[in-house]
């Protein structure tokens, strides 16, 4: 991912796709669900993929409603991983069985990532740690795929103290821990109560690692706080958000922005909306974006994206020290007597041969 992403500007790095919109569950302060609609079918979903396939795309995540609801789900990922291209999985877990996490393991999933709202149910989410304690531990013992836990803050939820117990286990069952910020209906920011923001600050401290999902702490600080991002949004190009009538958007929150049809989006239409300023971006809470503008800041600009995340890293936890890999490339490229010659290996080990070029691609 991280190569092709270096290499060309033009391709999707991230795909949302909508195999369906029905949920099994009525979380309070979702928008991103119905109890009717029926699945996408197969064929349809595979004309989609293969859509997405030619358009360079790197991951293609399955999300919803509840994808484990449809029928050819396993088709599905595995035409995802014919065509090159990471298979990642969201679900709320309800429906996970041991059988059901072996059939996806032979359909090739990469990823898996569910939200966990808090510790018990209640009227606003039964995605509870109680509730899927045991579901965790049929993936840790049946799973051949990356495993992500998701613990949430912001409006709706009662006991934010809870994030980090759903932290908490699932560091203990070997998954990646993450923490996310509900939005609201547009996806814009809700700034966190003090309490909240202790949470937050408490599980920064805890971060799997440099790169992981955790980290970015720039963006959530500031939407914790209530304070805008300066950043350009590339929704529309390097992430795409496909609902279930095939219609490109710019997220799951600014849904008929371009509202274009996938089989007649071209690269073309990729350039445009990746330029496009977007007047949501300042207060948007979409954590899955910004991690592909992160990627394209790292393309545009290595040195500095690099030097921030090492220094962010250290506020938050000024024990850290980066793993050799990252002092690795910290000593070559943050300093510039050295920035060139290895910048210069670099690229020709991602076979890149200049920046004009990679961008014609």
């Amino acid at each position: 991912m991280f190569a092709r992403a270096m290499q060309s500007d033009s391709h999707p790095i991230l795909a949302q796709v909508v195999p369906i919109r029905r949920c099994n569950l009525d979380c309070g302060y979702c928008n991103e669900y119905d109890k009717t609609s029926d699945p996408v079918p197969l064929a349809t979903m595979l004309a989609r993929i293969d859509r997405l396939a030619d358009l360079g795309t790197t991951i293609i995540t399955l999300s919803g409603g509840e994808p484990t609801l449809h029928p050819d789900l396993d088709a599905i990922i595995a035409r995802i991983r014919e065509r090159g291209a990471i298979a990642t999985l969201i679900t709320n877990g309800l429906l996970l069985t041991p059988e059901r996490i072996q059939r996806l393991n032979r359909a090739g999933l990469d990823y898996l990532q569910i939200s966990i709202d808090n510790a018990r149910p209640d009227e606003i989410s039964k995605k509870s740690l109680q509730v899927l304690d045991r579901k965790l531990e049929w993936l840790a013992e049946h799973a051949e795929f990356g495993i992500t836990i998701n613990s949430v803050l912001g409006s709706g939820i009662r006991k934010p103290e809870d994030a980090l117990a759903v932290a908490s286990r699932a560091r203990s069952l070997g998954f990646t821990s993450t923490v996310g910020i509900l939005h609201d209906h547009s996806g814009q920011l809700q700034p966190l109560g003090e309490a909240q923001r202790s949470v937050y600050e408490q599980f920064l401290r805890h971060k799997d690692s440099l790169f992981s999902f955790a980290h970015f702490d720039s963006f959530q600080q500031n939407i914790g706080r209530g304070l805008p991002n300066d950043w350009h949004c590339r929704a529309g190009g390097r992430f795409l958000y496909i609902c279930e009538d095939g219609l490109v958007h710019y997220c799951s929150q600014q849904r008929g922005k371009p509202g274009i049809p996938l089989e007649n989006y071209t690269v073309e239409d990729l350039r445009r909306e990746a330029a496009r300023p977007k007047g949501c971006a300042p207060f948007c809470t979409i954590s899955c974006v910004h991690q592909t503008a992160m990627l394209d800041d790292f393309r545009e600009r290595p040195r500095e994206t690099l030097a921030g995340i090492l220094e962010r890293r250290r506020e938050a936890d000024p024990s850290f020290r980066a793993p050799a890999a990252v002092r690795a490339l910290s000593w070559m490229f943050l300093d510039p007597r050295r920035r060139g010659f290895f910048g210069k290996l670099m690229l020709a080990a991602l076979g890149i041969k200049n920046r004009a070029s990679s961008s014609s691609r």
